[in-house]
């Protein structure tokens, strides 16, 4: 299904996530709602390195929601996203498998830039804004 453009929303400029200072190093995500194959999913941004990194919520492993309770997705050392359900840890810059029950998994990248003080997300041929019912 083709979702229509947001209003006020071209693609190429992306979609306004949070302000960037809600984004602190290594610190906790921003999570948001997205459509993800057409249906219902959530994807979080954080801080990595000092750039914004955004991926869908959904373990390369099990497809399950990752964070160990809201919005905390990196590991104790806060060098590895962490699946609170079995332990596949991922590289935050890029989301490949670095080592668990996920060999040559790779999370679902969500496309996000930092400009003017603000994140913003953009949709993808699989990742869509999510809609009301």
């Amino acid at each position: 299904m083709n979702h229509p453009p947001l209003a006020g929303h071209p693609a190429d400029t992306g979609l306004e996530l949070c302000e960037g200072s809600a984004l602190q190093e290594r610190g906790l995500a921003v999570s948001f709602d997205i459509q993800l194959w057409d249906h219902p999913a959530r994807a979080f941004a954080l801080r990595f390195d000092g750039r914004p990194v955004a991926y869908v919520n959904r373990c390369a492993h099990v497809p399950a929601e990752m964070d160990w309770q809201p919005d905390h997705f990196l590991d104790d050392s806060g060098e590895w996203i962490m699946c609170a359900i079995h332990g596949a840890i991922y590289d935050p810059r890029d989301g490949r498998c670095a080592g668990g029950p996920c060999p040559g998994g790779k999370l679902i990248e969500v496309k996000v830039d930092e400009r003017d003080g603000k994140v913003y997300w953009y949709p993808s041929a699989d990742v869509q804004p999510a809609f009301p019912d």
